[in-house]
């Protein structure tokens, strides 16, 4: 009996952000509609963070890019990774690659022959046509390119060469090996990647950030260069708080460093950037984390242009504005004051787009009137604001929601009141 043929998805995981248009697509929507193509054409599908192994996954990823009988490759937001191991792929196998991205992907490359499956996310999902629509061209694609033996390698294509025969005695790991976990990966003792992800995901959603932090520390041990994983433990690492505030965000501000805040233009380290270095500002009252937080949240809100970004944004120009004042800097205070109710004017268009696009739960309604809440304050429209208000104490939400945003707005009432500009409405 033939063993069953397999395929090797190369694709990041979780939510990555598309530095071109500064979207963030949820991969893993995006491989669940992949791997049941692959399986509809009889294939076995594997990714790397289903492969159970020990160490980092280079060796056993190394071994899936050469040995898999298929390979499709997903460059959606313009994966450094997966370009380079779609590099590999066409330099050891001269067949059996397809490539798959995100509408929006504009292909880069020279050779023009090469063919690229569009299919379309909508960020966090995909809808349920579409999904129908693309598993079907790529389960359709995947069983055409498997009874033939065409090359679409473009290094066998354009150059005169055999393709590589395995070394026999390097006692190379055979690949029922590398094959991923059976039904229960969380229960093996060694579990993927897959696994401890979805563990750490549910202890944050149960807010145990301590165990969550442990979880991610684990997968980034095994997949030390993925940026979703660092911004995940960082985000876990300071909301835990252990062993105290101040030291979890100190640690939180070591790990992002790896990811190059500085020179980043990716919109979700930015935010994490901003929100350490605003949290150690209410800590320390150090003017040069207040200072670092509002250049992270500016870089990634016109890069990004989301509301929730846009109005922390805000607040901490309002903040910085008030000190320049209490501090005599005028000029300073009046041109941090002015850039707030700007981007303000923004979020306000932002979310007015947002609730047109139809919130999908209740909670996200909430937040985008409550954003919209806080922005007309903020610009001096008393009108706006007692519409917002009235929208939002309308809503059934948790009540630490409401007490949340009236808090917020009684901070940012009185900075307004130290403002060095008399706001009209």
């Amino acid at each position: 009996m033939n063993a069953q043929k397999t395929c090797f998805v190369v694709q990041g995981f979780g939510e990555k952000t598309d530095l071109t248009t500064g979207r963030a697509l949820n991969l893993d929507a995006s491989y669940e509609v992949i791997k049941e193509a692959v399986e509809e054409a009889g294939l076995k599908c594997v990714r790397a963070d289903e492969i159970i192994h020990s160490g980092t996954i280079d060796k056993v990823m190394y071994e899936w890019i050469y040995r898999a009988d298929l390979v499709v490759a997903d460059l959606s937001t313009y994966n450094v990774n997966a370009a380079y191991e779609l590099g590999v792929r066409y330099g050891v196998r001269p067949q059996a690659t397809i490539i798959v991205a995100e509408t929006q992907f504009k292909n880069p490359f020279d050779v023009g022959h090469i063919v690229i499956l569009p299919y379309e996310h909508l960020g966090k999902d995909i809808g349920r046509k579409e999904a129908q629509r693309f598993k079907q061209v790529l389960s359709s694609r995947i069983k055409q390119i498997m009874d033939d033996a065409n090359v679409d390698s473009p290094v066998y294509t354009y150059l005169m060469l055999n393709p590589p025969s395995e070394n026999q005695g390097g006692g190379a790991a055979s690949l029922t090996a590398a094959m991923p976990p059976p039904s229960d990966p969380a229960a093996e003792p060694n579990p993927s990647a897959k696994a401890l992800l979805a563990q750490a995901r549910t202890a944050m959603a149960e807010d145990n950030f301590v165990a969550a932090k442990a979880l991610f520390a684990a997968v980034r041990d095994m997949l030390p260069r993925d940026e979703y994983v660092v911004q995940q433990l960082a985000l876990a690492t300071y909301k835990s708080k252990s062993p105290d505030a101040l030291s979890a965000l100190k640690e939180a501000h070591r790990l992002l460093q790896d990811l190059r805040p500085e020179s980043t233009n990716d919109p979700e380290t930015l935010g994490l950037w901003g929100a350490v270095h605003k949290r150690l500002w209410d800590l320390t009252e150090d003017r040069a984390y207040l200072d670092e937080s509002i250049a992270a949240y500016e870089r990634g809100f016109y890069l990004k242009q989301d509301y929730y970004t846009g109005i922390n944004l805000a607040f901490l120009l309002n903040l910085r504005s008030a000190l320049e004042q209490k501090a005599g800097d005028s000029a300073e205070a009046v041109a941090d004051f002015v850039v707030a109710k700007r981007v303000r004017c923004e979020v306000l268009r932002l979310c007015a787009s947002a609730l047109a696009a139809g919130p999908r739960t209740n909670d996200e309604k909430y937040w985008i009137l409550a954003t919209m809440w806080e922005a007309a304050v903020g610009c001096g429209d008393a009108v706006a604001a007692e519409k917002f208000k009235k929208e939002v104490e309308s809503l059934a939400v948790a009540k630490w929601m409401l007490e949340a945003t009236r808090s917020q707005l009684a901070r940012l009432e009185s900075l307004l009141a130290a403002s060095p500009l008399k706001l009209v409405s």
